[in-house]
């Protein structure tokens, strides 16, 4: 059973990257799946959740920059990022949860991908 990420790197401000999530070993379409990330130095926090019915949530940090989506045929999860800012670098992570948490913090989330750097912004 594990979550992976992958599509991080490196890009200029106001630029754009798309992340992905991969589910194995789990029944993907019936879980909520979150997006945290963490920047050097501070602590992790809470993005985007989308829930097995594909309902959305967003931090309010993100202002509608961020989309996130799920495949459940390819046990895939999303998170399109546009107009990138230099606050948003850090590690991406996603986690499984049962529903989607407001705050983030007062959720539950038992299994975590080892998380994707989206590097210092050019």
């Amino acid at each position: 059973v594990q979550l992976q990420e992958s599509g991080g790197g490196s890009v200029q401000a106001g630029g754009s990257l798309r992340l992905s999530c991969t589910a194995s070993g789990l029944s993907y379409s019936q879980y909520s799946m979150n997006w945290f990330r963490q920047a050097p130095g501070k602590e992790r926090e809470g993005v985007a959740c989308i829930s097995s019915r594909g309902i959305t949530d967003y931090a309010d940090s993100i202002e509608g920059r961020f989309t996130i989506s799920r495949d459940n045929a390819k046990n895939t999860m999303y998170l399109q990022m546009n107009n990138l800012k230099p606050e948003d670098t850090g590690t991406y992570y996603c986690a499984s949860s049962a529903g989607c948490w407001r705050p983030f913090s007062a959720g539950t989330y038992p299994l975590w991908g080892q998380g994707t750097q989206v590097h210092r912004l050019l």
